[in-house]
């Protein structure tokens, strides 16, 4: 969320932001607020300091003069309270409606196709035989069943069976050591199911609320694990020697993709309930940027090990998120495919979450109050890391060579192998 002096100051840069996004920012309709605010808190304010003095004049009992003015000023005093709640209300509203503005290095687009390639790693394999797709290699290891899954829950939903079960389990343990043993994560297990004002915290709420899974009782079903790895420090003052602190978590993860009809309507792509591995880490505000380019080498560092070549796309500002200040995709290649595949969004939010969220930091004893930064980028989606590994290290008879960094984890296997 931007602080409404943001916008009083400097309306046009908001309006600006909106527009690079493509997205509406009711920006008019604030400042009309704002005004109408000010004036009647300037007016309730004059108000109280004549009750009070009119009251010091009173000697005894009051005239009947006096008795009126009073009377008329709690009045006053009373409407003016009554539409500064309507207004206060009103503005917190409008304000959750207010897209990040895009850092300045963020390039404006409104298409996939102004995405900007930073970087590579690895090449394509070159195979000596038509590659399979991952849903003929599951068919040939019986690892996928889509069709059980539909009859239980219905479209875009899966059932993983015997080694394929074994590889998910090997992928998430494997990112969660690379996370905690050599980038110093902190590994937490946070509950799945939050409140609403969680999901408004890091900004899921109002925008994306036809995207979430919603109970009876207002409690939400997460989209990622950004949610409650965020909202720990929620309403918290964290002291600088803490800073940064970096948080993993895997969770699954429940959207209803409600834009996405027809996109990937089969196999292991597009799903309604999908697990991952999340990396969130709070810093301060001068060392964001930064961060951010560190948060994505350690997403990379996880398809490197696994073996699969990928690129890392800069977002131009149409695919930067409505809350992201500058986001960063990882596509690993998917040969059977032939697509890339995202993998991560390594975004970085400056202090649009930590506003909302109410996260601040202190320098030191007599330095103000400031918002932290926040991150997050995942490390990574377990549903396309499976299928770029099952596409990638495929062989001749649809058996699957698995990555040496993942054959401790699966008690030394190194060959997933088709059905007899």
């Amino acid at each position: 969320m931007l602080a409404l002096q943001q916008i009083r100051e400097r309306p046009d840069w908001v309006r600006e932001g909106a527009r690079r996004k493509g997205e509406g920012a009711p920006v008019d309709e604030i400042l009309t607020l704002d005004a109408e605010a000010r004036r009647i808190r300037s007016e309730v304010e004059s108000a109280r300091a004549r009750q009070r003095a009119a009251g010091a004049e009173i000697r005894g009992a009051p005239t009947q003069e006096q008795h009126e003015e009073l009377t008329a000023l709690k009045r006053s005093i009373q409407e003016g309270d009554t539409r500064l709640n309507e207004l206060d209300a009103r503005l917190e509203s409008l304000l959750l409606e207010v897209p990040n503005p895009p850092h300045e290095s963020v390039p404006f687009g409104t298409t996939p196709d102004d995405n900007v390639v930073v970087r590579t790693w690895g090449e394509p394999r070159r195979f000596e035989f038509e590659p399979r797709s991952h849903l003929e290699i599951g068919e040939a290891l019986g690892i996928f069943d889509f069709e059980r899954a539909a009859k239980i829950s219905g479209s875009r939903f899966a059932v993983l069976r015997g080694e394929g079960v074994r590889l998910q389990r090997a992928l998430v343990a494997c990112m969660l050591d690379i996370a905690t043993r050599e980038h110093g994560y902190t590994e937490i297990a946070p509950p799945y199911v939050v409140r609403r004002d969680a999901m408004v915290g890091t900004a899921q709420l109002p925008k994306f609320e036809d995207d979430a899974y919603h109970s009876d009782d207002d409690m939400f079903l997460i989209p990622t694990a950004e949610v409650p790895l965020t909202n720990l420090y929620r309403d918290e003052v964290l002291d600088t020697s803490q800073l940064p602190i970096s948080l993993v978590g895997h969770t699954p993860c429940w959207r209803r993709e409600a834009g996405a009809a027809g996109k990937d309507t089969r196999g292991y792509i597009r799903l309604h309930q999908f697990d991952k591995v999340e990396m969130v880490r709070f810093t301060t505000p001068e060392r964001s940027l930064d961060e951010l380019e560190l948060l994505t080498r350690h997403a990379e560092a996880v398809l490197q090990r696994f073996g699969v070549m990928y690129r890392v796309m800069l977002m131009c500002s149409g695919d930067t998120g409505f809350a992201q200040w500058k986001k960063y995709d990882i596509e690993a290649w998917a040969p059977g495919m032939e697509r890339f595949l995202e993998v991560s969004s390594c975004s970085v939010y400056a202090d649009f979450q930590a506003r909302r969220a109410n996260i601040r930091f202190r320098a030191g004893a007599d330095e103000r109050l400031r918002f932290v930064h926040t991150l997050n980028g995942s490390g990574l989606a377990i549903p396309r890391t499976f299928v770029a590994v099952l596409e990638t290290h495929q062989e001749r008879d649809a058996s699957v060579r698995v990555p040496d960094a993942l054959r401790p984890y699966m008690g030394g296997v190194e060959r997933l192998a088709p059905r007899a």
